[in-house]
């Protein structure tokens, strides 16, 4: 396999980040864990570049982590499932996506999310408090096409099946056992994206209750790298942490956002990384703003 499978086009996955995150990887690491699990971009890229003993997928959205499980435990019968949802659209007609949307909000099928990811507008997935998908169809193109999505499952389960421990709940519940032979990879909604008109997450994370949980993942000497704030244009997404925590700060360069496209903006993304002591080596310029240490990466 030379590329990376990603069956999930998860609008805000960090997927084109991944090579340069894993730069500030441990270089040994018994357990991967991805508590914000996502379309889990970093896991895939730790499984394929065998950067850990194994892994722990989690995320608080229950269907997620079902969808995550079944495609590296029953890759044949996901890739198949979403070929006959995919298939059934030809026939469908125009509401056929808000078929299956209702049918998933009804009864939760990892399958019908799969299909709805790839098919919603850009990709941009949104659920409401309950977690209800409330994205609509993007009527300019049809979705992953079955066969590659096949291939990107197969590829998926290929190099995690058997390496991984799914998990459901809190993060902070879901990485109560990691410890400092481990490694933790966090992508928490943004404070700016999880709450207010524009809420695109189920689940909000208050500033407040992040510190609190990193304070204790140092406080057990857990090493992890976070992707918490940002700034797309001259918005900014989220304060900065707090110095306390002792983190240093990457800013990592992203690319034309997604999101500011979709409103006829060409706006560069700039996300920050926050890494524990020892994972950043020497780049390219230190600067210092508010007395924080400022690492920035081309």
């Amino acid at each position: 396999m030379s590329r990376l499978p990603h069956p999930i086009p998860y609008q805000g996955s960090k997927r084109k980040l991944a090579s340069l995150i894993g730069k500030y990887l441990p270089r040994e690491i018994d357990s991967f864990f991805e508590p914000f699990a996502g379309s889990a971009a970093m896991s895939i890229y730790a499984a394929f570049h065998k950067r850990a003993g194994s892994f722990v997928i989690a995320d608080s959205l229950e269907p997620m982590v079902s969808l995550l499980q079944s495609i590296v435990e029953q890759p044949d019968l996901t890739a198949a499932r979403y070929r006959r949802l995919w298939d059934g659209q030809m026939e469908g007609g125009p509401g056929y996506f808000n078929e299956v949307r209702d049918r998933y909000n009804n009864g939760r099928d990892p399958i019908d999310l799969l299909y709805l990811i790839c098919r919603c507008v850009k990709n941009a997935v949104r659920f409401n408090s309950e977690g209800r998908f409330t994205q609509s169809v993007d009527k300019r193109r049809l979705g992953m096409r079955p066969n590659k999505m096949r291939v990107a499952v197969q590829g998926v389960s290929s190099i995690l099946g058997g390496m991984v421990q799914f998990r459901v709940g809190d993060w902070r519940e879901t990485l109560a056992d990691a410890g400092p032979s481990d490694f933790v990879y966090m992508d928490p909604p943004y404070l700016g994206t999880s709450i207010g008109r524009d809420k695109r997450y189920h689940q909000q994370l208050m500033l407040e209750e992040l510190v609190c949980g990193l304070k204790d993942l140092r406080a057990r000497s857990v090493p992890f790298a976070l992707s918490y704030d940002g700034m797309t244009g001259g918005r900014e997404y989220g304060p900065p942490l707090p110095d306390e925590l002792g983190l240093t700060r990457l800013l990592l360069h992203a690319g034309t956002s997604t999101q500011s496209t979709l409103s006829g903006r060409y706006e560069q993304t700039i996300e920050s990384l926050y890494v524990t002591p020892g994972l950043a080596e020497p780049i390219n310029g230190i600067v210092r703003e508010n007395g924080e240490q400022l690492r920035l990466v081309v």
